[in-house]
């Protein structure tokens, strides 16, 4: 189809698309020449264009000088291959420049008019353009949309689009067309005003301008505002999927819903929660409004807007949130269902009359539209979200409300799942805080620093754990140990071992006894939770280390269970893994754990540890052990806590892949004078002599108030050895922070608490001993049993 370059002021020429159409000069010369012309007579638009029009006609004198006045009627005309076809011709003048007159023909024939029905009918507007983007030609649907005449149109550049805002847009769409002569397809343009937001899709296709060579162009406008909503919408929702939910923090979650809805969806969006606190245990749902009208306490927990500051929110995120009686609010929250309020009715009598600051707000900033959609999961409402536009002018609909509804459920899962997690954290947390130790105390006998790093630092919740055991005799135990897992289950089970530890280290069991015990206990726990049906599976396996520290003589005994070496750092800084067995993890059954003993040199440390302070994903224990080594070998000397930092920073940043437990020690001996012994053969006559040494010995230390007390246990004590004992026996008392009372034998039996009947002609030194003692007990020694008994110094 070829151009129709009208020039300006084409006034009365306007004329339907897609019909044969030819453009006579002045001078009589064909000057346009479309395709349907060439279809109709089989002339390319290169064989008639300059030449005569009369020569056309079958018979030339026909209609003298016809083709230069406006007129209709039936004229034959001759093809190229020489026959003849009647048609019925339309001529218009074609007003131009500096008064001359062109001469637009048209066929108006059957075929001519369907094609021109076509074209005039089409629902979408059309236009052609010449070769300087001047309208030629535009249908009915485009002149509709301007208004007025369609002649008023014709000969005049793009200018204020009914279509398009961005007219610039457009025009550079028809110049690349007729620069390229390529089309352009399908290219989505806005159409912004103050009413309504419309997307147009431009397709613009290059047509034969016969006067200069140049083509002109057609342009083609289809409303594709439905199809773009639908596809804003779609893209919405893949957007909310992969950035809603991806934590599993209440607050940012709600953040996310919000900053996903603005600005596609809505202009301003809030989410209210019920309060945090009541948020993991007292569901919405369940609660209902309070029997007196009050209404739960609500806060702030997502905002966004497009304008900066969020100007239309009363309250800011974390702030309590007013939720009105007698509004849509109440509404939602008591029925579940969504509110769609398309024009908001800010006027008195409305429901803003309970609320003035909203007013207030709604007023000034414009809002037009409002929904507000409930938050629940699972059955359970957790708050609600308001959607509210200003500067978008299209009302929600019931589509819009489908999508937000879509994406409200999906993120009321996220904040679901996100306050279950935050109840069991909670839940966790306490547990784990309840079980670790507080104030760990090494007493006298070593000073004590330690360190705790969770591998989730804002979880904290793992099943590392530590521990410093007063035992008797004024020796202490240390304990550093790791459970399989992380949460509340890892943290159950680290207690049931501490608690466990704790119960052995009392029975004063050496360390691979006590492992061997551990190593039973969660054997049984975790066959009994395999075969629960009630309950899933628990996590049983730990590693372990147990060191118990005697300062009398400064000896160290120590046995593991599949944990980590311990670390001994000397006073010259030299660092030394101790060789002790490692053993098999605790669960396993094997029962077979050794204990080793070494002397530790005053002002040595000892560092106790979990595999996560040495492992990390990129290397393995191997090179953590030596980073660890030479951090420690650097500060000779150093102060526990510069220590203790010091092994902690050898975590490369970043790279912690578990949790840290971290204990150091530093042992003391106690000096000779606190210890005093004697031994003696296994004979009732020497009781009296070593009670009588006793006597002396607290007089000197100025204990003379634990006389009578210290008098009366060595004598039980004494007597209990002679009569069960055999080889020599020994009593050694210690002042420490209580006075301990010991009397060693080579006996195996070992004393135990109990109570003496009327006939038992034994057991009553036990009970004197145990009414006079705070704390009394027996254990056994590599030679036999010591059993011994403790009183509190005198203030």
């Amino acid at each position: 189809m070829s151009d129709l370059d009208t020039g300006s002021g084409a006034g009365s020429a306007y004329c339907d698309a897609g019909a044969a159409l030819a453009v006579v000069g002045p001078s009589g010369t064909v000057t346009r020449w479309t395709d349907a012309a060439r279809e109709l007579l089989g002339y390319r638009a290169q064989e008639v264009l300059g030449r005569s029009a009369e020569s056309l006609l079958a018979s030339p004198h026909e209609v003298g000088h016809g083709f230069r006045r406006e007129w209709s009627g039936r004229v034959a005309l001759r093809r190229r291959d020489g026959r003849t076809v009647d048609l019925r011709l339309k001529v218009c003048a074609l007003p131009g420049q500096d008064g001359a007159v062109d001469w637009l023909v048209s066929v108006i024939g059957p075929e001519a008019a369907r094609a021109m029905s076509v074209a005039e009918n089409c629902p979408f507007p059309m236009a052609v353009w010449d070769s300087e983007l001047r309208m030629a030609w535009l249908n009915r649907a485009l002149a509709e949309a301007y208004g007025g005449s369609p002649g008023d149109r014709l000969g005049r550049v793009l200018e204020h689009s009914p279509l398009y805002a961005d007219t610039d847009a457009v025009r550079a769409a028809l110049q690349e067309v007729l620069d390229s002569g390529e089309p352009v397809i399908g290219r989505e343009l806005d159409q912004l005003d103050r009413r309504w937001r419309r997307t147009y899709a431009l397709s613009v296709f290059p047509v034969e301008d016969a006067r200069d060579g140049r083509p002109g162009v057609c342009s083609l406008n289809v409303d594709v505002t439905s199809s773009r909503r639908a596809r804003e919408r779609i893209t919405l929702l893949s957007r909310a999927g992969t950035r809603i939910g991806t934590t599993l923090d209440i607050m940012q979650t709600a953040q996310d819903l919000t900053d996903v809805m603005v600005p596609v969806l809505a202009d301003y969006a809030t989410v209210d929660l019920l309060d945090a606190a009541d948020l993991s245990e007292r569901p919405l749902a369940r609660l209902g409004v309070a029997g007196d009208g009050r209404i739960p306490a609500f806060h702030r927990c997502g905002l966004a807007s497009i304008h900066e500051g969020v100007p239309e929110s009363v309250w800011s995120r974390g702030d309590p949130v007013l939720v009105p009686p007698n509004s849509p609010f109440l509404d939602v929250l008591t029925s579940g269902r969504s509110y769609l309020e398309p024009v908001l009715d800010a006027s008195p009598g409305s429901w803003l009359d309970h609320d003035p600051r909203r007013r207030e707000r709604v007023v000034t900033l414009g809002m037009h539209s409002l929904m507000i959609l409930p938050l629940h999961a699972r059955g359970e409402i957790l708050g609600v979200t308001l959607l509210v536009r200003t500067e978008n002018p299209v009302p929600f609909d019931e589509n819009d409300r489908l999508v937000a509804e879509e994406l409200v459920s999906r993120a009321a899962l996220s904040l679901d799942n996100a306050r279950r997690y935050a109840r069991e954290h909670t839940a966790a947390l306490a547990l784990q805080r309840d079980l670790l130790p507080s104030h760990p105390s090494g007493g006298s006998a070593v000073d004590v620093v330690w360190r705790y790093l969770p591998s989730d630092q804002r979880g904290g919740v793992g099943g590392d754990w530590f521990d410093v055991i007063p035992l008797s005799s004024a020796r202490v135990a240390l304990v550093v140990g790791d459970v399989v897992g992380h949460g509340i289950n890892a943290a159950a089970t680290m207690g049931r071992i501490r608690t466990a530890t704790m119960t052995l280290a009392a029975l004063d069991l050496p360390p691979a006894e006590v492992l061997a015990n551990l190593d039973d206990l969660l054997a049984r726990l975790g066959a009994d939770s395999v075969d629960s049906k009630a309950m899933p599976p628990m996590i049983m396996g730990a590693t372990c280390l147990y060191v118990v520290y005697d300062p009398i003589g400064r000896r160290c005994t120590a046995a593991r269970a599949g944990h980590p070496p311990p670390a001994l750092v000397d006073p010259s800084g030299a660092v030394t893994l101790l060789d002790v067995p490692p053993g098999a993890p605790l669960g396993v059954g094997t029962r077979t754990f050794e204990t080793v003993e070494y002397e530790l040199s005053e002002g040595s440390t000892l560092v106790l540890y979990t595999d996560g302070l040495v492992e990390t994903h990129d290397h393995d224990i191997d090179f953590g052990l030596d980073r660890l080594c030479r951090a420690l070998g650097e500060r000779p000397g150093a102060p526990l806590e510069e220590l203790c930092s010091a092994a902690v920073a050898t975590i490369p940043a970043g790279e912690q892949s578990d949790d840290v437990a971290v204990l150091l020690a530093r042992p003391h001996s106690l000096d000779p004078d606190q210890v005093r012994e004697w031994e003696t053969a296994a004979d009732a006559a020497a009781v009296g002599g070593l009670r009588a040494a006793a006597v002396r010995t607290l007089m000197e230390w100025g204990l003379e108030r634990l006389v009578p007390a210290g008098e009366q246990i060595v004598g039980e004590l004494l007597a209990n050895a002679v009569l069960h004992a055999a080889g020599p026996v020994r009593l050694r008392l210690i002042r420490d922070r209580v006075l301990v009372c010991e009397v060693l034998d080579h006996s195996l039996n070992v004393l135990r608490a109990g109570s003496a009947g009327p006939t038992d002609e034994g057991g009553r030194g036990v009970t004197i001993v145990a009414a006079l003692a705070s704390r009394f007990g027996s254990r056994w020694t590599p030679n036999g049993k010591c059993v011994w008994a403790e009183l509190p110094l005198p203030p």
